[in-house]
């Protein structure tokens, strides 16, 4: 029996579909142009209009309500439970701790025509502390910065300063290190107190000095409780870091013996973290001292006085001597602090015999010590510096010869510069910020912040445009932010070229590096004072100053970024036959560009504090308000609201840049 096979059917070839053409992704880039293009273009047709500029001796409704608001705490200072209970007895409380550590080491004291410590035995102290937490390299600096100060004749003003920073860090630290342990151990309450860590570090230091005299009035107090708000959020994180960064196993090693959470974090965690910590500690203590100088605004004693009356007289010598002696200060405390840190490990790996004779001769420096502290109590001239300060002196002639001669031989090369990047850059700026309409510009800035950093980044920036409008300083808001975008711009030229360089040549690393860390010891003051001495009292100091302040940290970022591309890629781009040049812009940029938008976000924080310091030698803007309400009475309000509109500008700048370093980096 035979079965009959069918043969199949011949299938035909089944034809290809007809290419679907793909819809061209439209790039963030492209997004941006557009946005920017379609402002240009409604800028030249409705320019000047609806700008909602305001004189700088207006007010609006917001700004006298600030005015009696301040007139009314005043009236009630002295009767109001909430004055009389709680802010007038912290004020109480600052004011005793800052008062008896002046009294120690820089103010007269009770029936003594000098401090209880005079300068011999300050020095002393600050030798044998050096010697004992680092080593005596950092010891013979100590007792040689020191004495420095005295011989520019600012021993007093520097000890103010100083007592200032003393009583900021310990009550910083205070709260800090317990905050800080708690943020280690606890992830809710990490969540929790990050975003207020956020605000205030993102809040420049001109912001925290208005509200804070209106509770506490202006003085040491005030001084001190800004110092702490602005001082501890670094010993916070550091401190939660450390304790997160012990490792787990060493933990459960403890857990397993037995040990309770309290044996835990006395015995393993703060042990093992302690380096760390004291880094947070020295962090802590640079923030206090740069705040403590601009506090001089709110009348705190010690070197930030004396520069704010020189940059505001145009005096540069002065102003330059006081700055170096923020400087050396600065410096002096900065290494004292990482010595520490580092002094434990030196310690360990060293084979050094005297490691042995170590503690008989800290007891010993402990009894010379003590016996200069008590020749500096008990006889003048160890208590009083000796001469007249000559060599500050010479400092301020020279540096007004050197002002004299730059002026006279060197203003037709700076002026040029100036007018050059004030024509080509920063007047085009400011022309489209200020004399676009206020919904104009609030609805690119709203549209940019969508484009680059998502929804809510976006939402963020409506809002904070919002609140911008509300404050009645809407044209100086925009004629600060020009400046900061221009700052900025700069900032990140100069970052992008070192740091690459940075990044790609471990030798030029090592010689720029240590540069950088001296510039983000110096506080902000003293940025404006060699500038001020080559472009005069303009705006264009505050920016020259800016991009200096903030280039630093701009650079160290982008080298970071681009030494972490991996070396296999470089290889294989090196392999195919790329350039130098190709290797950078097709490569190691693209692919380090989440340290790029980090590098922006860093730099916009850091000018936008610059920025508005440069209030102080003719920026003008927020800057400017912010200081007239310090100095009249009636501005208080409109000073207020400028801080409120400085502190909006920084959130929408840090908002929107860290979201698009998160997007970049997904």
């Amino acid at each position: 029996m035979t079965v009959a096979v069918e043969k199949p059917e011949k299938t035909k070839p089944v034809e290809p579909p007809a290419p679907v053409e793909e819809a061209r992704k439209v790039s963030r880039s492209m997004m941006v142009g557009a946005i920017l293009v379609v402002w240009l273009v409604l800028f030249l047709v409705l320019r000047g209009k609806q700008t909602l500029a305001l004189a700088a001796a207006d007010l609006t409704d917001l700004h006298r309500w600030f005015n009696d608001v301040n007139d009314s705490i005043g009236a009630n200072r002295n009767s109001n439970p909430l004055f009389l209970y709680f802010f007038n007895e912290i004020r109480l409380v600052i004011d005793t701790l800052v008062t008896f550590v002046q009294e120690l080491i820089s103010q007269p004291s009770a029936d003594r025509p000098v401090p209880q410590i005079g300068w011999l035995g300050v020095v002393g102290i600050a030798g044998y502390v050096s010697w004992a937490v680092g080593n005596w390299r950092v010891a013979l600096l100590a007792v040689a910065g020191f004495t420095f100060l005295g011989l520019q004749g600012l021993w007093q003003e520097s000890m103010d300063t100083l007592a200032l920073t003393v009583s900021a860090v310990f009550v910083a630290l205070l709260f800090a290190i317990p905050l800080g342990v708690w943020a280690g151990l606890s992830d809710r309450f990490n969540r929790v107190i990050t975003p207020f860590l956020d605000f205030m570090q993102t809040m420049p230091t001109f912001v925290y000095l208005a509200p804070l005299t209106l509770f506490f009035l202006i003085g040491p107090a005030s001084a001190t409780i800004a110092t702490v708000i602005y001082a501890a959020p670094p010993a916070i994180r550091i401190t939660a870091h450390a304790i997160r960064s012990v490792p787990a196993t060493t933990v459960e090693a403890a857990d397993s013996l037995g040990a309770t959470r309290r044996q835990a974090l006395l015995k393993v965690l703060l042990p093992m973290s302690k380096r760390t910590v004291v880094m947070g500690v020295n962090q802590t203590i640079m923030a206090a001292l740069a705040m403590v100088t601009i506090a001089a605004l709110i009348d705190a004693p010690g070197l930030g006085k004396t520069v704010v009356q020189a940059l505001q007289t145009l005096d540069v010598g002065t102003a330059f001597n006081a700055g170096l002696a923020i400087v050396v200060m600065a410096i002096v405390l900065d290494r004292v602090t990482t010595a520490a840190s580092a002094r434990e490990e030196a310690a360990r790996r060293s084979k050094n015999r005297f490691l042995a004779w170590r503690r008989p001769l800290l007891a010993a420096g402990a009894a010379v010590t003590a016996v200069l502290a008590y020749l500096s109590h008990t006889y003048l001239w160890a208590a009083e510096f000796p001469g007249e300060g000559g060599t500050g002196s010479t400092i301020r002639s020279t540096a007004d010869s050197v002002t004299t001669w730059v002026q006279d031989n060197l203003s037709g090369l700076t002026n040029a510069f100036r007018d050059v990047l004030t024509n080509s850059l920063l007047n085009p700026f400011q022309a489209l910020l200020t004399d676009s309409p206020w919904w104009l510009v609030g609805g690119a800035l709203i549209a940019l912040g969508v484009v680059l950093g998502g929804r809510r980044a976006g939402v963020t920036t409506a809002v904070c445009v919002g609140l911008l409008v509300g404050t009645g300083v809407w044209s100086d808001g925009m004629t600060t932010l020009a400046s900061t975008l221009v700052a900025t711009v700069l900032v990140m030229l100069l970052g992008v070229v070192f740091g690459v360089w940075m990044g790609r040549s471990a030798l030029v690393d090592r010689l720029i590096r240590p540069t950088l860390d001296a510039a983000q010891v110096m506080p902000p003051f003293v940025y404006l004072v060699p500038f001020l001495a080559l472009f005069g009292a303009t705006r264009f100091t505050a920016i020259v100053a800016a991009v200096v302040y903030a280039a630093p940290v701009a650079m160290k970022i982008i080298a970071d970024g681009v030494r972490n591309v991996p070396a296999t890629t470089v290889e294989a781009a090196t392999s195919a036959g790329c350039n130098t040049w190709q290797i950078i812009t097709k490569v190691q940029l693209p692919m380090a560009r989440g340290a790029l938008t980090l590098a922006t976000n860093q730099g916009l924080i850091y000018v936008l504090s610059m920025v508005v310091v440069g209030g102080l030698v003719g920026a003008g803007a927020l800057g400017y308000d912010v200081v007239a309400g310090f100095s009249q009475g009636q501005l208080f309000g409109k000073g207020l609201a400028a801080g409120l509109a400085i502190v909006l500008l920084g959130v929408m700048f840090d908002r929107i840049t860290q979201a698009a370093a998160r997007r970049t980096s997904a």
